[in-house]
């Protein structure tokens, strides 16, 4: 009789994507042909890192609540999940990894068959004089979380500098106010949320400096200063200094693929992982990859990017488990698409920014217009503002902005299904969309602008 050779499949991180991926093989094949071996350096796995600003703000009560499968949980499927280790080596000739034990301190080698590279993303911690400070945290994973709970809870005085004004930036600013602290972000940029064109971003500025967040642009931070007893006490830029209790990074972050440049592995203009629409890393049949620690195809510019978002790793997951489990899946790509909040400012927007597309050598037209989220009569309307950018002589809708409060940021999903589509504004201007009083107006406030982006279009072709 003809036995089947057990494979061995390694998974380096046991969040989203490693986890996602590992799950995904068990289901397509047993134990007997499949062992799997997972490493993960931290306490938890497959948690939700974007919760952490709520858990930070009390929205959410526990870590426990943001972890999707517990450590014993996917043990219970078969699949040897080795926590507080850490892998310091990739031997790709020799296909091992080498791991330690981050409680004994023991190293080890472990042979594999196929690879998941799962490293996901570090925070960007700039060599600035006194960033290592006590009282200054990066927030990436859930130990970070439980860190900067324990300094809010032990600290007296109430004074909170955010450093940076991204996604991270804007929501832990919340979190800090929730938490009854005297917010200050300081913003190196134009406007906070560069994700944005400057005047979209002004208006996230104006909402934040109405609830109290004091909001300073072009703020370039030069060093962390600390008291007697060594804490941090406050942050200097090159105009002033902003006292400070305790200091929030969100600098934003880049790929850790530190393991993979060591090993030879293909790396991208961001630092992160090549791989093809299979998830496999370019040139190494045997080796996957996914999440945080790669590029991306950006489905717009036709160009890769890093776009660290939690609904790419675990896509990436499924695509890789599919493939390592003798199935067939793929990642098409992306168009970019990302909501947030502060308080009740909803902010979203997906495609390309005027800046993307002037450095991609497109002729464009943008506009912009303000609408409401239901039916102007109807109770509880409230204004949001729409940014559409369309390609000139074509009209291909090219990026959607919103701002606005409740029911603006999910609007931004009819323009991703459109740009995923290649639709023109032209053609977005016939969508068939739900509507009631109490959901939108008669037309929704996307559609108004994509039948002003179609005169524009239509203007700049006279």
């Amino acid at each position: 009789m003809t036995t089947t050779r057990q494979e061995t499949l390694l998974v380096i991180g046991g969040d989203a994507t490693g986890m996602s991926a590992a799950s995904q093989a068990r289901r397509l094949k047993p134990a007997a042909e499949l062992k799997i071996v997972a490493f993960e350096r931290g306490h938890y796995t497959s948690y939700s890192a974007c919760g952490i600003p709520y858990w930070v703000g009390g929205d959410v009560a526990s870590p426990d609540d943001l972890v999707a499968r517990t450590p014993e949980q996917h043990r219970d499927r078969d699949i040897d999940l080795r926590m507080r280790t850490a892998v310091t080596e990739i031997d790709v000739e020799g296909r091992r990894v080498k791991s330690r034990d981050l409680e004994s301190g023991n190293d080890s080698w472990t042979s594999y068959d196929k690879l998941v590279i799962a490293t996901g993303a570090r925070p960007i911690r700039p060599p600035l004089p006194g960033i290592d400070a006590p009282g200054v945290h990066g927030v990436q994973n859930l130990e970070d979380g439980r860190s900067l709970i324990e300094t809010l809870e032990r600290t007296e005085g109430r004074r909170a500098v955010v450093v940076g004004a991204g996604y991270i930036g804007v929501e832990m600013a919340e979190a800090l106010l929730h938490r009854g602290y005297e917010v200050t972000v300081l913003n190196r940029g134009e406007q906070p949320m560069a994700t944005l064109d400057p005047d979209m971003g002004a208006l996230v500025h104006e909402a934040m400096n109405g609830l109290g967040i004091t909001t300073v642009t072009h703020a370039e931070v030069t060093k962390i200063l600390t008291g007697a007893d060594g804490r941090v006490s406050a942050v200097a830029t090159e105009e002033t200094t902003y006292p400070a209790d305790v200091v929030v990074l969100g600098i934003g972050v880049e790929p850790e693929t530190t393991l993979a440049k060591a090993a030879g592995l293909p790396l991208g203009p961001s630092g992160g992982l090549i791989t093809d629409l299979a998830m496999r890393v370019r040139g190494h049949d045997d080796i996957w990859a996914g999440g945080d620690c790669v590029e991306v195809l950006d489905l717009v510019s036709g160009r890769p990017r890093h776009i660290p978002l939690g609904t790419h790793a675990n896509k990436h997951g499924q695509v890789i488990g599919s493939g390592v489990g003798g199935g067939y899946a793929t990642f098409p790509g992306v168009v970019g698409t990302a909501v947030s909040k502060v308080c009740d400012l909803e902010i979203a927007r997906t495609g390309l920014r005027e800046k993307d597309a002037t450095a991609e050598g497109l002729q464009f037209v943008t506009v912009r217009i303000e609408s409401t989220s239901r039916a102007g009569y109807y109770p509880g309307a409230s204004l949001m503002t729409v940014k559409m950018t369309a390609e000139r002589g074509t009209g291909r809708l090219l990026g959607v902005q919103i701002v606005g409060r409740e029911g603006a940021a999910k609007r931004v999903d009819i323009a991703a299904v459109a740009l995923t589509a290649r639709m023109t504004v032209d053609q977005m201007t016939a969508l068939d969309l739900g509507y009631a009083p109490p959901f939108s107006p008669v037309w929704d406030p996307v559609l108004v602008a994509a039948r002003k982006a179609v005169a524009a279009v239509r203007k700049a072709g006279h």
